[in-house]
């Protein structure tokens, strides 16, 4: 028997229990012993009983889906894997429409019917549990030195995604653009660090607005690493042209619409802001909809929205952990906090560290 941490929606209950062990893996698939699982906000949705279903048939399914693993066993027909070699699976997998391009040329993060599955959010089961079966095809190699931090490849990898768009908006400017951009990030948690460190390792001038205190433990990390920190507690968001000045691009890591709206007013012309957190439905909100609309259109601004990441973003997200250890090691490690499984469920709950991490090896 493995254990499992598994979702019951219908019964609304978040258990750990013993499932079978996995059978041997066959033509092109891959055993993985999982080792790490990181817990985010999509989980405590999921847990909340606010998002996430089980595959066709089921009542309940595995949580997680952000992996580090190791593989044990491959099939006859794998060609790219080795026993013994570290590896980040993938998350989502494509919709079976003729007629989604996206998911018929292995981008199904630009899925066009929303019926994609999700290993541990939508339709399949995830990664918290102690053996995995995966095909080949949905696995991303990670060098055996990033064993401590590669968990932190999924995560990194819509920070990638987000760089990677970034990359192609710079190329619609017929003139140089400075090769160091001013960049806002809107968020202290995981992503907005781990967005912080790529603009910073890029040697971009980088600023972080969150609620922590300007004496507290993230915001002598971010000083750790090269960024300046800006607190709520101290500066309004209407205030922050004033204390930062207008700057290229914001990176919205926050999830909070007011805030990604209200920070508006700081983009300079021809600025971008990508936006990664997904909102919980509510209440129509009040805005300044004509200045926004006003200054996109009068300064040539662009708002993209990400999410999910295909096979190039999670390659670069190794890439870039890569140089993060290099760079910031100290400010790395100290993003992550582990637990053990059987403290998965306090994680589920409510974030302790800045990345709580299921240990299961």
């Amino acid at each position: 028997m493995m254990r499992a941490l598994v979702v019951n929606p219908h019964q609304k209950s978040v258990r750990i229990v013993e499932r079978p062990e996995q059978r041997a893996p066959l033509n092109v698939e891959v055993m993985l012993r999982v080792l790490d699982v990181g817990i985010c906000g999509t989980d405590r949705e999921i847990c909340s009983f606010h998002y996430g279903a089980p595959p066709a048939g089921a009542q309940e399914f595995v949580l997680g889906h952000e992996a580090l693993a190791e593989v044990v066993a491959v099939g006859p027909d794998v060609t790219l894997f080795r026993t013994g070699e570290l590896v980040v699976p993938t998350v989502r997998r494509p919709c079976s429409s003729p007629r989604c391009a996206p998911c018929r040329a292995g981008r199904q993060d630009f899925c066009v019917t929303n019926e994609f599955s999700e290993r541990g959010i939508t339709r399949a089961d995830g990664y918290l549990t102690d053996l995995v079966l995966e095909e080949e095809r949905y696995l991303i190699a990670v060098p055996r030195a990033l064993r401590d931090v590669g968990v932190l490849v999924e995560p990194l990898s819509v920070v990638c995604k987000g760089a990677e768009e970034y990359a192609v908006l710079r190329q619609r400017f017929a003139f140089e653009v400075p090769q160091h951009p001013r960049v806002l990030v809107l968020g202290a948690g995981p992503v907005g660090l781990l967005g912080a460190m790529t603009f910073r390792a890029d040697g971009a001038e980088t600023y972080v607005f969150s609620r922590d205190p300007e004496d507290g433990p993230r915001a002598a990390l971010i000083a750790g690493f090269g960024g300046h920190y800006v607190s709520s507690q101290r500066t309004a968001l209407e205030a922050l042209p004033q204390r930062i000045g207008a700057v290229d691009v914001i990176f919205e890591a926050v999830g909070v619409p007011e805030v990604a709206w209200a920070a508006l007013p700081v983009l300079a012309p021809n600025g971008i802001c990508v936006l990664t957190g997904v909102p919980s439905i509510g209440e129509p909100l009040p805005g300044d909809l004509h200045r926004w609309m006003r200054d996109i259109v009068l300064q040539n601004q662009t708002i993209v929205g990400i999410v999910n990441a295909g096979p190039s973003a999670y390659q670069q997200a190794v890439i870039r952990l890569e140089q993060f250890l290099a760079l910031f090691p100290q400010a790395l490690h100290a993003l992550i906090r582990r637990v053990a499984l059987d403290q998965a469920l306090e994680a589920t709950k409510g974030a302790v560290g800045i990345k709580d991490v299921v240990a299961l090896a």
